[in-house]
């Protein structure tokens, strides 16, 4: 639905739209803001949007609201999707997304793939998930978001799903990888569930980070973000080599996590203080400058 021909009021955000956006993406600390800022003002504007959108939402899903009203809240954004593909945004967010929508032919059931995602969460919290519904809850929180993303960079072509798909996914696993102390903390554990079993460890988030086990379950785990990586990886040598920089960016970005992982003979890391965290930032930025710049 061409929404910036049929509202030509939504050709570009309003200045208040584009500080509110920036502003929620610079406060989130994301290497996603470092690969983005490379791209022309368009294509960044509408990154950014979609990063707002998907921050509101994960927000919801990981605050401190209530199952029902957690709910209630993610069904409102639904409604504001529903409304945006109508021509009647009603927020920042959704008024910053209409050209984006208009100008690169975002998919409205994408942006709903992404709250479905976040609605697992809320119903949950998500232990020990089958294979099948981590596969899913990737596709839904990762994958969608870079179906989104893709169209953005302006490659929307088989190649580029296929570099949604799998990337997503690779991005993903290494999050559950990475965070399994945090998720833990919250009740969470998003190792599948025949991987464990297969380890023999039980499915308690509580006592699952402290088991001497749990690198064979994390090795596998990591075999398949490295996989994914690969798929992703082969998928961008299809693609135009502009268009998809930010994503070669966010690749080499998380390869960094799961190397150090692999490197730890996948035992969890300890988080990055002081000058570990300072060098961890400072190579992100030169991974960012350095795909950003050389082509």
């Amino acid at each position: 639905m061409a929404l910036a021909q049929q509202h030509p009021a939504f050709d570009q955000p309003a200045p208040a739209d584009i500080d509110y956006i920036r502003a929620k993406v610079q406060a989130a600390g994301s290497s996603f803001y470092w690969a983005m800022r490379f791209l022309p003002a368009p294509k960044r504007a509408a990154l950014f949007a979609i990063y707002a959108f998907c921050r509101e939402v994960d927000d919801i899903a990981d605050g401190a609201l209530t199952r029902e009203d957690k709910i209630i809240a993610l069904d409102r954004w639904r409604r504001r999707i529903e409304d945006l593909y109508a021509g009647k945004p009603g927020c920042e967010i959704t008024r910053a997304l209409a050209p984006a929508v208009a100008n690169y032919m975002l998919r409205k059931k994408d942006f709903i793939a992404v709250i479905e995602g976040m609605e697992m969460d809320a119903r949950g919290p998500i232990v020990a998930p089958a294979l099948e519904e981590l596969d899913l809850y990737c596709d839904r929180v990762a994958s969608a978001v870079g179906r989104l993303c893709i169209h953005a960079f302006g490659e929307p072509t088989p190649a580029g799903e296929r570099v949604a798909y799998h990337l997503g996914r690779a991005l993903q696993l290494t999050n559950i990888l990475r965070d399994i102390g945090e998720d833990a903390d919250i009740g969470r554990l998003y190792l599948p569930m025949e991987y464990l079993s297969a380890a023999g460890i039980a499915s308690d988030p509580r006592t699952v980070s402290s088991d001497p086990r749990l690198p064979q379950v994390n090795a596998r785990v990591g075999a398949l973000a490295e996989a994914a990586f690969a798929a992703s990886e082969e998928a961008l040598g299809h693609c135009d080599k502009d268009a998809v920089r930010p994503a070669v960016i966010m690749m080499r970005v998380y390869r960094q996590h799961l190397d150090r992982l692999r490197d730890n003979a996948w035992a969890p890391l300890a988080p990055l203080t002081g000058l570990a965290r300072m060098r961890a930032k400072a190579a992100k930025l030169w991974t960012a400058i350095h795909v950003g710049l050389f082509k």
